[in-house]
This record gives C-alpha cells, structure tokens and sequence, in this order.
C-alpha cells in the first residue's frame, strides 16, 4: 500500500498565514510555537486543499485572512503512483479547485483523492460529545467504503425537511406526505446500511489501537446503534405514524439521523465513566483506526493531522502513542507547543519548523 506524501505547501492569505511555502518531510514534520502563532492553521490549510473544507469552520469565508479578498492553498502530492498538483482557492464563500490543472468532476471525487485523518482538540467530543461528532466519524469511512454514502445523506436530508415543511403547511394528511416518506426510507436505510458496515470496520482497528495506548488498563467496546427500522417498509410505517408527533418536534423521530457509535469502557458508557485520560486514549485510538479504515477502502494511506496532540497525553500514553504511531507508513504533520516532547529516535525523515506571527523558520 502506497502511503499518500505532501512534497510542498504554499499557502497565501489565510488566517494570519499571508506568504508562507514549506516543504514536507516524507515521514514527520513538527511545527512548534506558541499559541495563536498560526500552527493550526497550517494543518487547516493542508485539510483544505486535500477537502476542499475547513476542520475548524462550516464558513469558509472565515479562513481568508483579514483584510484580504481572497486566499488560496497549492500543494504538490503523491500517492507512488503518480504526483499531481491540488489547488483550492477561496474568494468569500466561493471555492475555485483544481487537480492537475483542471476541475475534477465533484467535490465528492476530489475529496477522496488525496485522503488526511485530523485530530484536533475538538475531536474529543468524539467520546464525551453528543452523537453527531461519531455519526460524521462514520460517514468519513463510509465516503470512502461506499462513494454513494455521501449522496444518500444528501437526498435523506432534503427528503426529511421537504417532509416537514409540508407538515407545518397543510398538515399530517397531506397527499405528498407519502411520496417524500418513501424518499426518506429509500435514502436512510442506504446510510444506516453504510455506517452499520463502517462501524465493523471501525471495530476491527479500534480494539487492539487502544490496548495498546493505555497498555491494556480497560477494554474498549463499540457497536452501532440505529435510530430508527433497518427495513424500507418498516421505516416508512414508523414515518406515518409519527406525523403527528413529529410536526410537533420539528424532525423525524425515525431515522439514521438520531444513530449513534456507542462506545463502553469497562462495561460502562464512556460518556460518562471515561476519566479525562481515557476520554484523549479513546479519540485518538479512532483516529488511528479512521487512518486503517481509509487505507483499506481507498488503496493509499492517509496522511495524519496532528493539533497539539502533545497537550492530550500523558508523557507514558505520548510515548505508547508515537510507537503505535510510527509503526504505521502515513506521512504524519503535527503541531505541539512543546517539541521536546516528540522524540523519534531513529526516524531520519523528520523535519522540524517554528512558527511566530504567521512566519515559519526551520
């Protein structure tokens, strides 16, 4: 399996990033600096340019810097079998890709060219959060299992709010009820069927990962929990006979979107039995399976994001981490505030950068 490699970087007018072009070591580039310096949003850059979205902000004119009408991110990348340039560039709200040259055929298609896994602090919800933080976990995996994932839950969102929009308007009668309900069913058992297969895969990579952070002090158990019937027509009755409950509550009270990835540790809810340790062992034990899930389903393996990582761990469970870690073949880019921390002995294909007020420097 060929490992995805960013060679190059060169970011303009993003955040407080206005002129900055650095070089990837193949293996593990560390950025250091205080906070605020710019450090995340060096990864955010990356994740864009591989995405097309932002990992800290839905809107995307909150990436340009200020003051300017435009920003943009060119990376040069390769995947062993071939090397390409990706641009993206941000005017506003508006984004301008490009993959060698020319606009791919989707964004879905772009996205999973160049695969990255980012762990950042707010990834931590993943354990302790609410349910839509493991519910987009598993529609990562399933975008990379099975591409139509992405278009169900498209086609399952539009069907549930023109659902309920005629619910408001002309009531739990209404004759079009019937056609948007089957839409609904169609569409969501088609996802809960792909995040059903993403969990097992999740599963197989996240049992023994996370043994081997926390050195085998708890297990870990995670299964899928649906939010509604796994069966169209079963699906579609429960849909009809909530109207009137659902015109109330503003949403189906059946559906993949009210699934779940229960996570148990020492046969009891994470969310609430996980201590502060075990919370961080946990999500980054998923990011590291998201990592061998992708690389499975796609044939290449994912460059890794790391924010600040360093400040989740204890120095035993950093230690136990970076072995783990530098066993896998992935690139892996990581920011810390404090780089003494991260020590690779042996690992010659390292290179190490500070950042202070947007300017970087080996």
């Amino acid at each position: 399996m060929n490992p995805l490699r960013f060679s190059s970087l060169s970011i303009r007018n993003l955040r407080n990033l206005a002129h900055v072009d650095l070089t990837l070591a193949p293996r593990l580039t560390v950025i250091s600096g205080a906070n605020g310096q710019g450090k995340t949003s060096i990864l955010e850059a990356i994740y864009l340019v591989a995405t097309t979205r932002s990992f800290r902000t839905s809107r995307l004119r909150e990436v340009v810097s200020h003051g300017s009408a435009a920003g943009s991110v060119k990376a040069t990348i390769c995947d062993g079998l071939e090397e390409r340039e990706q641009i993206v560039g941000l005017d506003g709200s508006t984004r301008r890709v490009l993959l060698s040259g020319k606009r791919p055929q989707s964004l879905a298609s772009y996205a999973v060219k160049s695969p990255v896994v980012v762990f950042h602090p707010g990834e931590m919800a993943l354990s302790s959060g609410p349910a839509s933080h493991r519910r987009t976990l598993l529609d990562r995996i399933a975008l990379f299992v099975d591409p139509t994932s992405m278009d169900h839950n498209a086609r399952f969102t539009t069907a549930c709010r023109s659902r309920q929009k005629t619910l408001q308007l002309r009531g739990v009668q209404a004759a079009e009820l019937d056609a948007f309900e089957q839409l609904i069913a169609q569409h969501g058992v088609a996802l809960s069927q792909a995040r059903r297969e993403a969990t097992k895969r999740l599963v197989e990579h996240v049992l023994p990962t996370f043994a081997r952070i926390t050195r085998g002090e708890r297990t870990i158990e995670l299964r899928y929990q649906p939010g509604g019937p796994e069966d169209e027509a079963e699906l579609q009755e429960a849909l009809r006979r909530e109207r009137e409950r659902d015109l109330h509550r503003g949403s189906p009270s059946s559906g993949p979107h009210r699934d779940d990835l229960v996570i148990e540790i020492g046969g009891f809810g994470a969310r609430t039995d996980a201590s502060q340790g075990e919370h961080r062992a946990i999500t980054l034990a998923l990011k590291l399976a998201e990592l061998a899930c992708i690389a499975e389903a796609r044939g290449v393996f994912p460059v890794l994001l790391l924010d600040d990582v360093s400040s989740e761990l204890d120095p035993d469970r950093t230690t136990s981490f970076f072995e783990t870690l530098l066993e896998t073949p992935g690139q892996i880019v990581l920011t810390t505030t404090r780089p003494e921390l991260i020590r690779t002995p042996g690992l010659d294909e390292r290179a190490d950068y500070s950042v202070q007020q947007g300017r970087i420097a080996s």
